[in-house]
């Protein structure tokens, strides 16, 4: 079932694979899209160049960066000097809490989504989560966004006043890295201006084993589809 087309969505979007699929599944849904990308300090340029290279594609109706410098916090791969686990391509990715794991980020994420969607009066924020990949990342699981959309409705003017009863869509949840893909493909998504990686190069090439990049390309193999990033790359 298709919404308004005057629904307004706030889709969180950090250029990936994961962000990039659920911007065209909020797209699918007719819904006008205000993607908001997060400068949280992490190591590279590369993932802000590639959300806005997304948003340009989709012709969202407002794409906001936002820097939050997490760096001053520190306690990740990707915001401190703790060095990214990388491996062979065909390695499993370990079990457990990855050290790639930024100190709360999602409800730091979330929150700022929350506060755009009640300016922009919009009750739909949506969030590229996957609790199957990424099981390790304790804000990637149901558990926490149910928890979250619950105090969301308590936390603005507008939910107290009745005037927003927020969803907090995720609709990557509960599918593989294949379907994913396979979804971001029937919905005409290029993954080729999309960019995965935790530590790419200066030129914005993936490095092709850490566990991000390896994730992608264990989907891309099982979609039996070539990655048209790393063609590019």
């Amino acid at each position: 079932m298709r919404i308004s087309e005057h629904s307004r969505a706030v889709v969180l979007l950090s250029g990936g694979v994961d962000s990039t699929t659920t911007l065209a599944i909020a797209r699918d849904a007719g819904y006008r899209l205000y993607a908001l990308t997060i400068q949280y300090g992490q190591r590279h340029a590369a993932e802000i160049a590639a959300a806005e290279r997304v948003a340009r594609a989709f012709r969202v109706d407002r794409h906001l960066t936002v820097p939050v410098d997490l760096r001053a916090f520190g306690g990740s791969a990707l915001t401190d000097d703790i060095p990214v686990p990388h491996g062979k391509p065909s390695d499993p990715i370990p079990p457990g809490i990855p050290t790639t794991y930024v100190p709360a980020r999602n409800t730091i994420f979330l929150s700022l989504a929350l506060a755009w969607a009640e300016v922009l009066e919009s009750e739909d924020v949506f969030i590229g989560v996957n609790a199957l990949d990424y099981s390790g990342y304790p804000d990637c699981r149901p558990e926490f966004i149910e928890a979250f959309e619950r105090m969301a409705r308590l936390a603005t003017r507008a939910g107290v006043e009745g005037k927003q009863n927020l969803t907090i869509h995720t609709p990557l949840i509960a599918l593989s890295k294949r379907e994913i893909i396979q979804r971001g493909l029937d919905l005409g998504v290029d993954y080729g201006m999309t960019l995965s990686c935790y530590e790419p190069s200066r030129t914005g090439a993936p490095c092709g084993t850490c566990d991000a990049c390896r994730l992608r390309a264990k989907g891309f193999a099982e979609a039996g589809i070539r990655d048209p990033a790393v063609r590019a790359a």
